[in-house]
């Protein structure tokens, strides 16, 4: 018996909160994701001190091609002195970031307050340098 697959496509929404912009996925972030999000996370994180907020609570996949999706973000936002965090409470998840190396990379928390007020209580560009 064959068995039928149907994808979640993946789908983003954003919001201000605060001075803050908040990117909400949905769906499947995997190496079919449209290239437009991509592009978005790229205007989003191409300012002086990006403060970025993605909230992964939604999405039901993320393979390979979506954490090179976020790793690129992230850095993009550490070059230009800024953050981006993320929001995560599966346990799939997290423990696919624990196997991979990057909980110790990524700013990550299982609620968006907490997220939000990690980046008021330190601001983007107000990091302390990283000792050499």
């Amino acid at each position: 018996m064959a068995e039928t697959f149907i994808r979640s496509a993946c789908r983003h929404t954003e919001r201000a909160v605060g001075g803050t912009t908040v990117v909400q996925l949905y769906g499947e972030i995997d190496f079919f994701t449209p290239p437009p999000l991509a592009e978005r996370l790229d205007e989003l994180t191409a300012v002086s001190r990006p403060g970025l907020v993605v909230d992964l609570r939604t999405v039901s996949f993320i393979d390979c091609a979506g954490l090179r999706l976020l790793c690129q973000a992230r850095t993009r936002a550490a070059e230009r002195h800024g953050r981006l965090l993320l929001v995560a409470d599966s346990g799939r998840f997290l423990r696919l970031l624990r196997a991979a190396g990057l909980d110790r990379v990524f700013e990550i928390y299982d609620r968006l307050p907490e997220a939000l007020a990690a980046l008021t209580a330190q601001p983007a560009g107000n990091l302390p340098k990283a000792a050499d």
